[in-house]
């Protein structure tokens, strides 16, 4: 007899007889529909109502409009308000970007979702202490400064016999109260869960299967939707054939809204084979530029404009002064988010309202522009988060997200839409190219005495972030909108941390990239850390230095001393000037780099160091330690801060050795795992993590910080070995070999 069985089946039935503590998510997103969608409730961002509900039971729901990305701030955020409320942090219930319940906190990203999101949260919170502290005053009989609160029970300080419980004064009723941007926080010898490794609370559900992502919605009646899209950039539909598709079993139609075609299908396998029996007749595409030149073709587009990035002292006088002048560009190559499951959405447009479950970093912002493609107002609106298949930046969710949404307007019915691999991989945006051009001066003594760099980056022309900010595929195919960019603060971190006496750090805005450019992790910042810390390196050689005494000799900021330092100690660094000449004389050299960065020159301070082995004949390397020393103030929860660092390590050593997309004057050729090769498990590096914690300061990001040093690092690591600077990422073995080449570098 043969059993199929899932791999749900199989991982719920491998975890019989173990106990798994979770959370629920608000939605049971496998048996979503418009019945058991919330209720929705109150959500301006000044009422506490809008961020809290207790229950009579003692549960407490909170409502936030940033969502967990797979980053763990599900977690952290639920121990902030349970500190700041004074309830056991088991009694927190979590709903996320949900729009019809959670108040507008602007997208998730930016590296804000602890800092600005949780921040709204707490004074939400402790304004709701507040409140309820009062009532029990009365109820007590007591002054309020009389009244301690503990597991969600306030009890007189000085006679704990007398006490309420919040249920009592609350439960189930609404605070009617506005949020108090003022009000007293806690203190931190107070708290009782924030700075705890609490473990996440959804892996337990992740790692037995039960967890419920957007592919999992189902909803009655619900269709199967596949957009045919033409590989050709920009290429208009002519004309369409759907007769091979009509004799597809379980085929239910096709349509077509200006260069928007889709067919419908009752089961997903039947979309698929639809949407390759149809034959489109597409027009001729928009030129790309040749990738062997892209560099010098985007140093040389169009300028909207040129703005001072940093600006000190009088750079003519340092570079006349200059004992010695050094030059050097360097090169980001244009990356796509490569998210290992394709984008999904649902969408049911019902008696004049449009009910979409998506995986969207931005729902709120999802509505302005859904309603703009589809024509629906944007009230009768409503974006349900469901966690995807990974994001870190403006990847694919938005456009599935629109599809699904424009197909089921135009039909009437529930629509999922599901990518393909090659929809993500080579349609979901990418990141502009990046050419950064540096010279400095030094005087006798190895100093810097003039530092000027130049900066080619996206133009960010749209002034606000509604709509979303990058146009979408559905919206372009209607004639929505026209193609283009918007990729936010690029110029962050172009200006460096170290305060040489003449500075002129001059930034390029370019009017139009080739791709449809988005927000990758870390945007701008790791191409212009990436760019900095390499070329100080190289100023460290030239001037006969240790590259971590040299940082350390001009570095002022205590508190990035203190980071750069910690990593250092970690990592054993031993100082050596030049490169390692004695990094081995077989086939294999070893080799350390440092890299320093402060993110935004302003928030979370990151010092790295990488170990690399490079394999002479091959020209391979292969990152086999990072350590990571991270200063980002209040820590909320140290483990799921580690989780975040790690994987950032990971994923940029993968941008740094290998990721780039290809592409012809027609089409981008990048479509799979084979043409986009990724890091795979075996070359992860080990990743060792230094937390400083500094519980009285404001808690900054952390999703973003650590790749911006990592490219510097491996690089500066390689050239220790080999004594070769790599200049352009990715750093491909060619590009190594063709370094080691041309011989070890001279000081």
């Amino acid at each position: 007899m043969t059993m199929t069985i899932d791999r749900r089946q199989f991982l719920k039935a491998g975890a019989a007889g173990t106990l798994t503590v979770g959370f629920s998510i608000g939605l049971a997103a496998g048996n979503a529909s418009a019945a058991n969608v919330p209720a929705a409730k109150i959500v301006a961002k000044d009422q506490v109502d809008a961020f809290l509900v207790m229950h009579r039971d003692g549960r407490v729901e909170v409502y936030v409009g940033k969502v967990d990305l797979g980053t763990g701030t599900r977690t952290a955020l639920s121990q902030i308000a349970a500190d700041e409320l004074d309830v056991p942090f088991n009694r927190i219930t979590m709903h996320m970007g949900d729009t019809g319940t959670t108040p507008d906190q602007w997208l998730t990203g930016a590296n804000i979702t602890i800092q600005q999101g949780g921040g709204e949260l707490r004074r939400a919170c402790a304004t709701a202490r507040a409140a309820l502290l009062g009532r029990a005053a009365e109820r007590l009989k007591v002054s309020a400064s009389d009244l301690v609160a503990s597991d969600g029970i306030v009890r007189v300080r000085n006679d704990p016999s007398k006490s309420v419980a919040y249920t009592e004064l609350i439960g189930g009723g609404r605070f009617e109260l506005k949020v108090n941007d003022k009000i007293q926080l806690k203190p931190v010898s107070e708290y009782k869960v924030i700075g705890k490794p609490i473990a996440r609370v959804d892996i337990p559900d992740k790692v037995t299967g039960r967890f419920e992502f957007v592919h999992d919605v189902r909803v009655p009646g619900m269709l199967h939707a596949r957009v045919i899209r033409p590989d050709d950039i920009g290429a208009n539909l002519l004309a369409f054939d759907d007769s091979g598709a009509r004799k597809v079993r379980g085929f239910v139609q096709t349509v077509r809204k200006g260069n928007f075609l889709a067919v419908l299908a009752t089961d997903e396998w039947s979309a698929i084979k639809a949407s390759r029996a149809v034959s489109a007749n597409w027009g001729a595409a928009q030129l790309l530029p040749e990738q062997s030149t892209v560099f010098q073709t985007w140093r040389q587009r169009h300028v909207a404009k040129e703005e001072a990035t940093q600006k000190a002292g009088d750079i003519a006088a340092g570079f006349a002064a200059s004992a010695k002048r050094l030059k050097a560009s360097y090169e980001f190559a244009v990356q796509t988010h490569a998210s290992l499951g394709p984008s999904c959405a649902v969408a049911d447009f019902k008696d004049g309202k449009l009910l979409v479950w998506s995986a969207s970093q931005a729902t709120h912002s999802m509505m302005d522009e859904l309603a703009g493609i589809t024509g629906v107002p944007r009230n009768a609106i409503r974006v349900v988060y469901c966690e995807g298949s990974g994001c870190y930046g403006r990847n694919g969710h938005e456009d599935a997200t629109a599809d699904a949404a424009l197909i089921s307007t135009l039909v009437g019915k529930p629509v999922r839409v599901q990518w393909m691999r090659d929809d993500e991989t080579a349609r979901a945006p990418k990141s502009p190219p990046r050419a950064m051009d540096f010279e400095a001066g030094l005087d006798a003594q190895g100093n810097v005495v003039a530092w000027k760099g130049d900066f080619h980056i996206a133009l960010n022309h749209i002034a606000a972030f509604k709509p979303l900010d990058f146009p979408l595929l559905a919206a372009t195919d209607i004639g929505q909108s026209k193609p283009g960019n918007w990729v936010g603060f690029l110029f962050q971190n172009a200006g460096q941390p170290y305060p040489f006496p003449n500075i002129a750090v001059n930034t390029r805005h370019i009017s139009e990239a080739f791709f449809r450019s988005s927000h990758l992790r870390s945007p701008g910042r790791i191409e212009n850390s990436f760019a900095n810390e390499s070329f100080m390196d190289e100023l460290a050689f030239a001037a006969k230095a240790d590259p971590a005494e040299y940082r350390l000799r001009v570095l002022k900021d205590a508190r990035g001393l203190e980071a750069l330092r910690a990593v250092l100690n970690k990592a054993g660094w031993q100082t050596r000037v030049g490169h390692n000449a004695a990094g081995g004389s077989g086939d294999v050299m070893k080799g350390r780099g440092v890299s320093y960065v402060r993110y935004n020159n302003a928030t979370t301070y990151v010092a790295a160091v990488a170990e690399v082995e490079v394999q002479r004949k091959t020209g391979e390397v292969r990152v086999t330690r990072i350590c990571v020393s991270h200063d980002c103030g209040q820590i909320i929860n140290p483990d799921g801060l580690i989780n975040q660092i790690e994987g950032g390590v990971i994923q940029t050593v993968s941008r740094t050795l290998m990721e780039q997309v290809n592409w012809t004057r027609a089409r981008v050729t990048s479509v799979d795992w084979a043409s986009y090769p990724i890091l795979r498990f075996h070359d992860a590096p080990k990743v060792e993590v230094v937390l400083i914690d500094r519980p009285n300061e404001q808690p900054w990001g952390a999703g973003e910080p650590t790749p911006t040093a990592i490219p510097a690092a491996v690089a500066n690591a390689i050239f220790d070995a080999t004594g070769a600077r790599l200049r352009s990422i990715p750093i491909t073995p060619d590009k190594v070999k063709a370094a080691m080449a041309q011989g070890p570098a001279r000081a």
